[in-house]
């Protein structure tokens, strides 16, 4: 009980510095607000009084941050003056040195994007996905069955990167024993680096990426060789769109696919388990019916938002909600804030496994660029969940998450959980 207080009375303390700080001061994007789950009342302020606010100085620059549900939307489907393009600076909050740039087809506009999406778009058809699913549920029973009993172990490293990576590592037809490069790249590709970073400095970070591109060529070359196959290496390899693409679009592509495949999916397996662990009598409810699966997925998916945001760059002068945004400005969608607008989606701050309408989320973007695997996404966490359900009565918290610091990514890096005996 004394854990709790002192939350609720640290969460008091927050909430007083983000409704006493001058809206001016603020600067929503700071990883360390993500890193220690305090940025939420920013946000709740934001909406509420500065809808689309200007944060003239942070450790990323200037940049606009748009925090409501509807003007996201909006701004998600304006291509004609909001870009994606990785030459402007692409989809996150972070520049990139301009000759590190490299596109892929989330940070293209169109009609280019479109040709390109379009190539790993089959992978993702209701029958393939029937196909994947036989997969994934053998692959998470034996990892749900030689999970440890009675002791603590890391939610986090033995069930969602581990499935997650098994699952890309199949989508690639990537080689099994060599699967956990995949998450590092994808945990590289998305770090800040720093003292205690994942990679102390940037030339390290792009040295790893380099590492990845040439691993990845082999296996190109391999598969420009072989017949066309139902995997997503050989379908850029042979796709009119893609076969062609140059080093930076290659690797632009393979990085966008591998976050895009794990990152997202590895955080809402970990938030899930987490989300029930807070709710109770949502996680008892999900056990006397676990028909409500159905709801509870894109639930989770609005509740963890295992992407905070994605970035545009304005093309033009703009005036939008009565600001004035200026051609080359940064501006930053905040999907994290949209699933918490009371006025699009009823009671946000609730976790709700029964909701009436639980795909009103934004957590895989809109229009255009919706997540090409968010079916995928979605079938994976419904089967995970449904193995669990039949295998276990309750997986236990017992212990704070670490959580990751960025902005953009939204995840844990650990999740202490036990399971009885």
């Amino acid at each position: 009980m004394h854990g709790t207080m002192e939350s609720a009375s640290k969460l008091d303390a927050l909430r007083e510095r983000a409704s006493s700080l001058p809206l001016e001061q603020f600067d929503p994007g700071d990883p360390e607000l993500f890193r220690t789950d305090t940025f939420w009342p920013y946000f709740d302020r934001l909406r509420r009084e500065d809808p689309v606010h200007y944060c003239k100085d942070s450790m990323f620059g200037p940049y606009w941050s748009v925090t409501r549900y509807n003007d996201i939307m909006e701004i998600e489907t304006n291509h004609s003056v909001f870009s994606s393009a990785s030459a402007l600076g692409g989809i996150t909050i972070r520049d990139i040195d301009p000759d590190l740039r490299r596109e892929s087809f989330i940070s293209m506009d169109p009609p280019r994007h479109a040709a390109q999406r379009k190539t790993v778009a089959p992978m993702f058809t209701p029958t393939h996905l029937d196909n994947l699913a036989i997969n994934i549920r053998k692959r998470s029973a034996e990892c749900l069955d030689n999970l440890p009993r009675g002791e603590v172990f890391d939610w986090v490293d033995q069930v969602s990167i581990e499935l997650t990576t098994q699952m890309l590592a199949v989508l690639f037809d990537f080689p099994w024993e060599d699967r956990r490069k995949l998450t590092r790249w994808s945990d590289i590709a998305t770090t800040i680096p720093g003292p205690d970073g994942l990679v102390a400095t940037e030339d390290e970070r792009q040295a790893e990426l380099t590492e990845c591109a040439a691993y990845f060529s082999r296996l190109w070359k391999e598969r420009i060789e072989q017949p066309p196959k139902s995997d997503l290496l050989s379908m850029m390899a042979h796709g009119a769109a893609t076969r062609d693409m140059d080093a930076k679009n290659f690797l632009g592509n393979l990085v966008l696919l591998i976050v895009g495949g794990n990152d997202t999916t590895r955080n809402t397996m970990s938030g899930s388990l987490l989300a029930l662990s807070q709710h109770p009598e949502q996680y008892r409810k999900l056990r006397e019916n676990p028909a409500l699966l159905d709801s509870f997925v894109p639930e989770v998916i609005r509740w963890q938002t295992p992407l905070a945001h994605m970035r545009r760059t304005a093309l033009s002068d703009f005036e939008f909600r009565g600001k004035q945004i200026k051609k080359g400005d940064k501006v930053v969608m905040w999907y994290v804030s949209g699933n918490r607008d009371e006025e699009a989606i009823e009671k946000p701050y609730d976790f709700i496994i029964d909701r009436a309408r639980p795909r009103t989320h934004l957590s895989f973007g809109f229009g255009i660029h919706r997540c090409v695997g968010l079916r995928l996404a979605e079938l994976q966490l419904k089967i995970i969940w449904e193995e669990i359900l039949s295998r276990f009565d309750h997986i236990d918290v017992v212990g704070e998450p670490r959580r990751v610091y960025s902005s953009f990514v939204k995840g844990l890096e650990t999740l202490p959980v036990k399971i009885a005996a």
